[in-house]
């Protein structure tokens, strides 16, 4: 495989999620997607012929590819390990969409499988490294607020079969609000505050049954496999706890609610869904109260520029894979992730405390200098 210049990249996957990520890896100077592969070609076919890319196929056609360094898996979650195995074997280094598996056993396998073979494995989502949550997980770390203790997280709706033209998928084992939306928000609390130790978690399931709203299957009936309403306590191994609900039941919408509570002020983070294109507030305590309604004086933080959406996460590989040294979101921190929705899972059936099994070091920033738009291979 080619040492230097750019990095070749492949696609597994050609579905709603390949459009965000084709629009700024195709952008990207550092890198070179050079092939689509899906089930279905002609769709693959289509997604290529949209975004530029010069070759199209299967999955097959994209492992067997000499050009290919990074595979992109962009599959469903139930096949996400043994896509990832696959590209792993033919000697690829591997970024997927999260989660990194639906079960622990063959999720760490992965991650063993990659460390023995000498590959890069990283696991969405790469939002934590757009640049709105890179300048604020900074401010967090330089003491904007003191000592983080807390943090409330929220996201809310009446659920993706609203707009998604096959739902279903995300509401079979593996998905639903937990492993489909949780990856955001459980990676940004492992990003500032560290390992989660256990969880606490009670979930229910609103309907048996939802249906198709958009698209050539609108009116199909599908069954609902998972808890769609979850509340969630996290305590984490360096003290401070989190408290997070995700809903696929609520009228109301309302998405991406992320603060950090800390001895000296709140922070108000971006929605982690998004790369960070929202202010970032910090309000201080109260000195006294004169009256009702309390009015409190909000500070933002400077304007972070240009911000970048999917794809960050490859583009951090691709340099890494040249210039050395590690790349931030690894298969160890997804892994993370998952042990920790696995373990919510347990306490919903279970009604008690899960402890977390895994564990994971400090997660590093990226640069300041980190610029998607610079030729630096």
């Amino acid at each position: 495989m080619p040492g230097t210049g750019r990095v070749g990249v492949g696609f597994i996957g050609a579905g709603m999620i390949s459009d965000a990520y084709l629009a700024n890896l195709t952008r990207f100077p550092d890198v070179e997607v050079l092939v689509i592969g899906d089930i279905d070609t002609e769709r693959a076919a289509a997604q290529a012929a949209k975004r530029g890319v010069p070759r199209s196929g299967t999955a097959d056609d994209v492992l067997a590819d000499p050009d290919v360094e990074i595979v992109v898996n962009l599959t469903i979650p139930a096949a996400h390990v043994a896509v990832s195995t696959s590209a792993l074997e033919a000697g690829k280094h591997v970024w997927s969409e999260k989660p990194i598996g639906v079960d622990r056993a063959t999720a760490k396998g992965l991650v063993e499988l990659a460390a023995s073979s000498g590959l890069r494995l990283g696991i969405a989502p790469d939002t934590v490294l757009g640049a709105g949550w890179q300048a604020a997980k900074r401010a967090i770390e330089g003491g904007i607020i003191g000592t983080p203790l807390t943090a409330v997280t929220s996201m809310q709706w009446q659920g993706p079969d609203l707009m998604h033209p096959n739902a279903d998928f995300l509401f079979a084992k593996g998905a639903g609000p937990l492993f489909d939306m949780g990856p955001y928000y459980f990676t940004a609390l492992v990003h500032l505050f560290g390992p989660i130790e256990s969880v606490a978690a009670f979930g229910t399931k609103a309907q048996a049954t939802r249906t198709i709203k958009e698209g050539p299957r609108t009116g199909e009936v599908f069954p609902v496999e998972v808890p769609t309403h979850l509340s969630v306590l996290s305590s984490f191994e360096g003290g401070g706890a989190a408290q997070s609900l995700l809903s696929n039941d609520t009228a109301l919408f309302r998405h991406g609610v992320f603060e950090v509570n800390g001895t000296e002020g709140t922070i108000v983070l971006p929605d982690p869904n998004t790369f960070g294109d929202t202010p970032i507030k910090v309000v201080r305590p109260l000195t006294g109260i004169t009256g009702f309604p309390i009015e409190q004086d909000w500070e933002t933080l400077p304007d972070v520029g240009e911000v970048f959406g999917r794809g960050l996460g490859v583009l951090d590989i691709a340099r890494a894979i040249r210039g050395g040294g590690v790349h931030v979101a690894t298969g160890e921190v997804g892994y993370h992730v998952l042990d920790t929705m696995v373990a919510v899972e347990e306490s919903v059936a279970r009604r008690e405390y899960v402890d977390v099994e895994s564990t994971v070091g400090p997660v590093p920033s990226l640069p300041e200098s980190f610029d998607p738009l610079a030729a630096t291979l």
